[in-house]
C-alpha cells in the first residue's frame, strides 16, 4: 500500500519549480537610498545593489534568494529559503531566513535560534571553509586552523548543516557568475606556493625545469598563422627571413619563492609580496624578438590587450601590478616584461595548467583598415616541487558523520547487541528477572541516549519528507546530514526482513520507551491496567493506517497542510525538545502518556502513523522466528493472557503485525517452570512431544487449561510489575 502510494505520487504530481518570494519592489523596501536595486542578472537570479554616492563604481553587493539557486531539501523535504547578500570581494553582508519548515523550528525551538545562527555569516568570506560546530563535534565558534566555525543549534544539528550547505552553494554560484570566482576544480582546492621551500636557481635551470615556460615563434610560423586570411604576406621583413625569430614569449609563476626571487631579485620579490592580497596570483610575462605583447596604447596598471589567460576554459583578467621587473641574469634581450596579477577572488589554481595566448595583429588598408588577429598559445605548468596542495575539504554531510563518530560507535555497538539478543533470545528471556533488567536498561538507553541526547527519534516527518522530495524531483541526500537517524533507519530496514516491525517499535523508539516507563510508574501508583473493547481496539488500529495515508497524501498534494497534521505525533514535544514547548503540545503528550499508563502503549498501538508504516515494512519478514508448540492455544492460553500487546491469537499463533518483540512469550516457551504443557508432562515423567497430541489422554487438555488458568498472573510483562490484566 505504501509503495503504491509513493509510486502514484511520483508519477502524477508535477515537478514544482523553485521560485523566490521577493520581487524587486520588496527588495527596494529593504535597501533604502542611497542604495539602489538594479535589474536581475540574466545568467544568475541575483540583483545588483549599487550606491548613489558612487554610481560609477559598479555594484557594492549582490542580493539573492537561496531557493532560486540552491533549493536543497530540508529535514522534512521542503527547501529552506534564505535572503543572502554578498559584496564584490565575496564577504557576506547578511543572511536572513525568509521561510523554513524544519520541524524542530516550527513550533519546537521557534525560529529565533535559526535567525541567530544565520546572523553569524555577516563579515565571513566565501574563500574560507565554513563549517558548523555542535555539541557532538567542534567546540566554540570562531576561526582557527584555516577554518571558520559557526556556533550550531542544539537539537537542530541536521537542520543547521543543511542551512550552511544552502548558504555556501547559493553564494558560490553567484560568486562564479558575477564576482569572477573560478568554476569548481575537479582536482580539489587550489594549490599554493610552498613558502618554506627555496632553491637558488639560474634562468637556464628554471627553463630546463619548466618553472619558466617558453615558446619561440619564427617568421615562418607567424606567416602560417595568417596564411588563410587577407593578412597573409603583409610582413615583408618576415618574408625576407622566414627562419629568423619573430617573437619569443616567456611565462613564470612568481608566487613560489624559488621562481620569484630568481626573476625579480630579493627586493623585487619582497615588494611583490607586499602588493599581493591573500589568494592573489602573479606571473612574469616577457617577450623578445620583433614582436611584443605590449602595444603603443598600453597604460600601466591596466590589462594588456594582446595577452589572455584561461584555465579550464574560464578566462581570467591579468592586470599590471605596476612593478618594474629587472631583466633576470642569463635572460636574452627582452623588448617587454611585466608582472601581471589576477583579481584576489579569481580562484585560479596555480597548480593546474594555465593557457596563455599572445595575440598577433595585422591590418590591411590605411583608412578603415581590416584587422586580422591570430593567437599564439603557450601552456604553463608550475613544477610540483614548489607547490603545496591542501587536502580537499570533506563535504558537509561527511563532517556531520565525523562530528558524531563517537555517538555512532556507541549506538552501533548497542544495535549489534540487540541483534545478538534477538537472534539468540533463549538465555536472556528464560529468566524473568534477567529479561526485565536487560529490557529496562536497554529502554533507558533508548530514551536517554538515543532519544534525548543523540536525537535519534525516527518520525513520520521523515516519511512525509521523502514524499515531498520525490514529488519535487529531488534526491534524498538531506538524510546524510542526520547520521544517527540514518543508522537507525538502516538497522530498522534490515530488521524488517529478519524479525518484522517490532524491533524498532519495541526496542528503539524513544517515545515507546517513555510510554513503557509511564506504564511502570502507573503500576507503582496503583493504576489498574485496562483493555479497550475489541471493537474499539480494531477500529483505532485500522484508523492509524488511514492517518498514514492522509499524511502522505497531504505531503504530496498539500505540503502546508501536512505540517500541522504531523503534530499527531508527540515525538517532537516529548523527545526532540524535551517538553520545552507551548503548553497545548505538552498537554497532548502528557495525555498520551497517561493513557499509556492505563491502556498499555496506547499511542503506539492505536494512533501512531509511523507504527502503521512499520507494520507495512514488517510484511517483508522472511521468518516465523518466535517459537510455538502444538499445545499453544490448543488448549494453553498462558502466553496469550500475558501478552500486553494482544499479539497472540486464541489459537496460539503470533500476530507479527502487533508484536513488539518484548520476548515474554519466548521466555515462557523455554522456561519449564512456566510453560504449562512442559510442566505437566514433567510431572508425568515424560517429555513433551513423546506422543502425538491425538494419542494423549483425553483429560490432558483439561489439565493444561486448568494449570494455565491457575498460573495466569504470577509473572507480568517484562519491564512491568506483575499485575492482572482485565479479562478478555
Amino acid at each position: 500500500m505504501l509503495t503504491a502510494l509513493l509510486a502514484f505520487v511520483c508519477a502524477v504530481l508535477p515537478t514544482p519549480s523553485a521560485a523566490g518570494e521577493l520581487s524587486r519592489a520588496d527588495l527596494e523596501r529593504r535597501f533604502a537610498p542611497p542604495l539602489r536595486v538594479g535589474d536581475k542578472a540574466a545568467d544568475v537570479p541575483a540583483w545588483p545593489i549599487s550606491s548613489e554616492l558612487a554610481p560609477d563604481d559598479g555594484p557594492v553587493g549582490w542580493v539573492f534568494e537561496s531557493v532560486d539557486i540552491a533549493p536543497i531539501p530540508g529535514f522534512e523535504g521542503t527547501p529552506i529559503n534564505l535572503l543572502i547578500v554578498v559584496d564584490p570581494r565575496g564577504n557576506f553582508i547578511s543572511v536572513e531566513v525568509l521561510s523554513q519548515h524544519e520541524p524542530v523550528f516550527v513550533g519546537g525551538l521557534g525560529e529565533a535560534p535559526l535567525q541567530e545562527f544565520v546572523r553569524q555569516y555577516a563579515s565571513r568570506n566565501l574563500r574560507d571553509p565554513i563549517t558548523v560546530s555542535t555539541r557532538y563535534g567542534q567546540s566554540g565558534a570562531g576561526s582557527g586552523g584555516g577554518q571558520t566555525v559557526l556556533d550550531g543549534v542544539t537539537k537542530a544539528t541536521a537542520s543547521v548543516r543543511i542551512v550552511n550547505q544552502t548558504v555556501l552553494s547559493a553564494a558560490v554560484a553567484v560568486a562564479r557568475a558575477r564576482l569572477g570566482f573560478a568554476a569548481a576544480s575537479a582536482s580539489g582546492p587550489a594549490a599554493t606556493a610552498r613558502e618554506d621551500h627555496y632553491e637558488r636557481r639560474s634562468f637556464d635551470e628554471l627553463l630546463d625545469s619548466g618553472a619558466i615556460a617558453r615558446r619561440r615563434v619564427s617568421n615562418r610560423d607567424a606567416e602560417a598563422l595568417f596564411a588563410d586570411s587577407d593578412a597573409a604576406g603583409l610582413d615583408a621583413d618576415a618574408l625576407a627571413a622566414l627562419d629568423d625569430e619573430f617573437v619569443e614569449i616567456y611565462v613564470a609563476w612568481l608566487n613560489a619563492p624559488s621562481i620569484g626571487r630568481a626573476i625579480l631579485g630579493d627586493a623585487g620579490f619582497d615588494e611583490l609580496r607586499r602588493v599581493l592580497e591573500p589568494g592573489q596570483q602573479a606571473w612574469w610575462v616577457a617577450t623578445a624578438g620583433r614582436g611584443a605583447f605590449l602595444d603603443e596604447d598600453f597604460v600601466r596598471g591596466t590589462a594588456p590587450a594582446r595577452l589572455a589567460l584561461r584555465q579550464g576554459g574560464v578566462p581570467f583578467e591579468l592586470r599590471d601590478a605596476d612593478l618594474d621587473p629587472p631583466v633576470p641574469p642569463g635572460a636574452p634581450p627582452l623588448n617587454a616584461a611585466l608582472v601581471l596579477k589576477t583579481a584576489p577572488l579569481a580562484g585560479i589554481d596555480p597548480g593546474g595548467p594555465q593557457d596563455f595566448a599572445l595575440t598577433l595583429v595585422r591590418q590591411r588598408g590605411a583608412i578603415l583598415p581590416e584587422i586580422t588577429r591570430r593567437d599564439v598559445e603557450l601552456r604553463y605548468q608550475a613544477p610540483e616541487a614548489w607547490l603545496a596542495r591542501p587536502p580537499s575539504p570533506p563535504p558537509e554531510w561527511l563532517l556531520a558523520w565525523q562530528a558524531r563518530s563517537s555517538e555512532l560507535a556507541v549506538i552501533g555497538a548497542v544495535l549489534v547487541l540487540l541483534a545478538a539478543v534477538l537472534a539468540r533470545p533463549r538465555w536472556l528471556s528464560v529468566s524473568p528477572r534477567r529479561l526485565r533488567a536487560f529490557r529496562l536498561a536497554f529502554l533507558a538507553f533508548t530514551l536517554g541516549y538515543l532519544g534525548w541526547y543523540a536525537q535519534g527519534q525516527l518520525s513520520i516527518v521523515q516519511l512525509t519528507g521523502v514524499v515531498k522530495m520525490l514529488a519535487a524531483g529531488q534526491g534524498l541526500g538531506s538524510f546524510l546530514y542526520d547520521p544517527i537517524s540514518l543508522l537507525v533507519i538502516a538497522f530498522t530496514l534490515a530488521s524488517f526482513v529478519v524479525w518484522g516491525r517490532g524491533t524498532f517499535c519495541g526496542w528503539l523508539c524513544p517515545f515507546g520507551a517513555l510510554q513503557e516507563f509511564a506504564a511502570r510508574l502507573g503500576a507503582v501508583l496503583g493504576v489498574r491496567p485496562r483493555r479497550l473493547p475489541p471493537w474499539l481496539a480494531r477500529a483505532l488500529g485500522r484508523g492509524r493506517y488511514a492517518l498514514l495515508v492522509v499524511l502522505l497524501a497531504a505531503a504530496a498534494f498539500a505540503p502546508q497542510a501536512a505540517e500541522p497534521l504531523v503534530e499527531v505525533e508527540p515525538f517532537k514535544t516529548a523527545i526532540t525538545v524535551g517538553f520545552d514547548r507551548a503548553w497545548p503540545f505538552v498537554a497532548y503528550a502528557v495525555l498520551l502518556l497517561a493513557l499509556g499508563a492505563v491502556y498499555y502503549k496506547f499511542f503506539c498501538r492505536y494512533l501512531c502513523p509511523l507504527g502503521a508504516a512499520m507494520v507495512v515494512g514488517g510484511r517483508l519478514r522472511a521468518l516465523r522466528w518466535l517459537p510455538r508448540r502444538r499445545e499453544c492455544g490448543k488448549p494453553c492460553q498462558r502466553c496469550r493472557n500475558h501478552c500486553a500487546y494482544d499479539a497472540i491469537t486464541p489459537d496460539g499463533a503470533i500476530r507479527y503485525d502487533d508484536c513488539f518483540q518484548c520476548l515474554d512469550c519466548v521466555g515462557l516457551y523455554h522456561d519449564p517452570g512456566r510453560c504449562v504443557p512442559v510442566r505437566l508432562m514433567r510431572t508425568k515423567g515424560r517429555r513433551l512431544g513423546d506422543r502425538p497430541p491425538e494419542s494423549q489422554p483425553a483429560h490432558f487438555s483439561r489439565l493444561i487449561s486448568a494449570a494455565a488458568d491457575a498460573s495466569r498472573h504470577p509473572v507480568g510483562k517484562a519491564g512491568l510489575p506483575a499485575a492482572p490484566l482485565p479479562p478478555r
